[in-house]
């Protein structure tokens, strides 16, 4: 059985290996308080702004990036914290629970909300798999035979595993902890609490870490109560707000930007879940508040937008309710770790029919969209590019000729000295370097940098 006081750990790795303070507290906030003010102020945040949500180069500052969609996320997630640590407080922490429940639940719940999309690279999933592609094709290059078991980290290349690199050491300034945040929410960050040799075993579908940070992650366990394959409680509620983000943000801007109208999405629901209660909910209480928008002498294009606005205002309100009501009704399967690997508040919840719906119809009036998937094609293309370049320079640590050097003293000094010192094995240390300095980048970075090195390789 999980206990809350373990779950909720405020500890810092530093203060317990390192030479950091053990205070509580500081500046009148909680120790979880201080992870969101850590991970808001970082620098890989504000990289977040020039990064993909679902239109890659997107010039319109109204539809959505990265970062736009992570303050989203954040503030669903902090929330339903409150929802938590208020109005569910016993029924989830039990009679007992600490009397700091009120300020840590919301507080690391905005923390991980914010920095679950850290790590992953320009070009969103397509980012993604395009790194995938590129080791892939590779293989035997860096890792001198095709698997290897040093390839098996980059074959399947994740932004959340590469999140949790970065929280716990590429964000560094004087030592090894990274952003030093604490066991709590460094335990909540991992989505898929399995490496990439036990996912498939496990049934996970992909790994949440690297090989080069199991330590930290089996210290991050044996202070949280947790373990290999399971997951913090809060993990589950962090899914779940970045799935409502993007089901219905993501339409949102599908609209926004004139591919897709309101009554698209109200013919489109009403055709697929006719007898779903949630989804007809949602559809009544939009229709109401579009006919009294019609009735306000607005243009088309405003009546649309506001339209979509009040639809994505009960969309979200019907889903959240939906996963507090699960949440609290297998909160106890849940501390048992009784869930399978596929467990999903929102899945399991009575708005899953909905969300079914809504998935669909961004896929097919969003992601298969033939301005995303041109750009997309761009951003892989940009992306295959500049790791075979970079790799020119990383291969021999710039030893071998003048773009060499200059291809390798185009990497992040910072990341250069964590490679330096990396006790991986010689392949994985490279291979990490270039994952590492192309996940980092921003979209626009990416493509001013691959112009510059194809200008002076030839």
């Amino acid at each position: 059985m999980l206990n809350w006081d373990l779950l909720l750990n405020g500890q810092r790795r530093k203060d317990r290996h390192g030479s950091g303070s053990t205070v509580l507290s500081a500046n009148g906030r909680v120790e979880l308080e201080r992870d969101y003010d850590r991970i808001l102020f970082a620098t890989p945040t504000r990289r977040m702004g020039d990064k993909t949500q679902v239109f890659p180069l997107e010039r319109n500052d109204s539809v959505r990036n990265r970062l736009t969609h992570s303050h989203e996320v954040s503030s669903l997630a902090r929330s339903i914290g409150i929802r938590l640590a208020f109005d569910f407080r016993q029924q989830i922490f039990g009679e007992d629970a600490d009397k700091d429940i009120e300020r840590c639940v919301p507080a690391l719940l905005a923390a991980i909300g914010l920095a679950h999309d850290l790590g992953n690279p320009p070009f969103g999933h397509q980012g993604e798999k395009a790194i995938q592609n590129w080791f892939k094709r590779n293989e035997t290059k860096v890792f001198g035979e095709l698997k290897h078991p040093d390839s098996h980290d980059f074959l399947g290349f994740d932004g959340n595993a590469q999140t949790f690199r970065l929280v716990t050491r590429l964000q560094i300034l004087n030592d090894t902890f990274g952003l030093n945040l604490t066991y709590a929410t460094l335990a909540s960050m991992l989505k898929y609490p399995v490496s990439n040799k036990a996912a498939k075993p496990l049934g996970w579908k992909k790994a949440g870490y690297f090989a080069s940070e199991q330590a930290i992650v089996e210290d991050v366990w044996q202070q949280t109560g947790l373990a290999e394959g399971l997951r913090h409680p809060f993990t589950f509620v962090m899914e779940a707000c970045d799935d409502i983000a993007y089901i219905v943000l993501d339409a949102e801007d599908i609209v926004k930007k004139d591919i897709a109208s309101f009554s698209d999405i109200v013919d489109h629901l009403q055709h697929m879940n006719p007898d779903d209660v949630v989804t007809q909910n949602v559809l009544a209480a939009a229709k109401s508040k579009n006919k009294e928008f019609k009735n306000a002498g607005l243009s088309p294009k405003e009546l649309n937008d506001v339209s979509m606005q009040m639809f994505r205002v009960y969309a979200i309100s019907a889903m959240v309710k939906a996963i507090l009501n699960t949440l609290v009704s297998d909160i106890n399967n849940i501390m048992l770790g009784q869930t399978p690997a596929s467990y999903s508040l929102l899945e399991t919840s009575e708005a899953a029919q909905f969300c079914k719906a809504m998935r669909k119809f961004d896929y097919v009036h969003g992601y298969r969209h033939k301005s995303v998937l041109e750009l997309e094609l761009k951003g892989n293309n940009y992306i295959s590019g500049i790791m075979d370049m970079l790799w020119i320079g990383i291969s021999n640590e710039g030893q071998d000729n003048l773009f060499s050097q200059y291809a390798y003293q185009r990497l992040s000094e910072n990341y250069r000295r964590i490679y330096a010192e990396s006790e991986m094995s010689d392949n994985y240390r490279k291979a990490q370097l270039l994952a590492d300095a192309v996940s980092g980048m921003t979209d626009s970075y990416l493509i001013y940098l691959h112009d510059e090195l194809k200008n002076l390789h030839g």
